[in-house]
């Protein structure tokens, strides 16, 4: 059972690493809008933590700061330590889809790879708008339970427990669960380029 913080926490620490993330490439409300495609104003409401922003809309903003999604459920107060116990895993749930992610890699620690779990309700759909980054971004998505159907590049792929894709975070991506069960999949991120805070 993955335990859920309250979101408005989950909110402010996406407010705050947004802003972070913002400010420490030089960039203003304006800029990360015309990068992301989300709009000045949803911006500046997230980094206010006034708004639960969907999974579309956080991945636009990541593409723009040119980082993973993953990074944006990171708390920058976070102790530099190799563990991460399960329990202090942040998890967040997408407002829109009901997709649950648990952030499983320990914050504050650099390593060239990133672990999130994901619980994807049955027939939930998420559409990413993810466009190539300067730095690319690879991630491999790994079925451990239930049927997944990623739709990327122009290619569709059916995955099932056990099957693996390994993908670049540079086109359009339509994720959909297909069956009546929950999947259960895990994500590794390369993230060894990705700018450092």
């Amino acid at each position: 059972m993955i335990t859920e913080p309250p979101p408005s926490d989950l909110n402010a620490r996406i407010a705050e690493q947004v802003r972070l993330l913002r400010r420490q490439r030089g960039l203003s409300l304006e800029d990360l809008a015309a990068r992301s495609g989300v709009s000045r104003s949803m911006i500046s409401v997230i980094e206010r933590g006034e708004s639960s922003a969907t999974a579309v809309v956080l991945e636009r903003l990541a593409t723009g700061l040119g980082v993973a999604l993953a990074s944006l459920f990171d708390r920058p107060d976070a102790p530099a330590s190799p563990l991460a116990r399960r329990d202090e895993q942040p998890t967040w749930r997408d407002p829109q889809s009901g997709y649950l992610r648990r952030n499983v890699s320990p914050p504050g620690f650099t390593a060239p790879l990133r672990i999130v779990e994901v619980l994807f309700p049955p027939l939930a759909r998420v559409a990413y708008e993810t466009a190539e980054r300067e730095v690319p971004v690879h991630q491999q998505v790994w079925v451990l339970e239930g049927r997944l159907q990623v739709g990327t590049g122009g290619q569709q792929h059916e995955l099932g427990p056990g099957d693996c894709l390994a993908m670049t975070l540079d086109a359009p991506t339509l994720f959909h669960n297909p069956g009546p069960q929950t999947t259960r999949y895990a994500v590794v991120l390369n993230v060894a380029s990705e700018p450092r805070r």
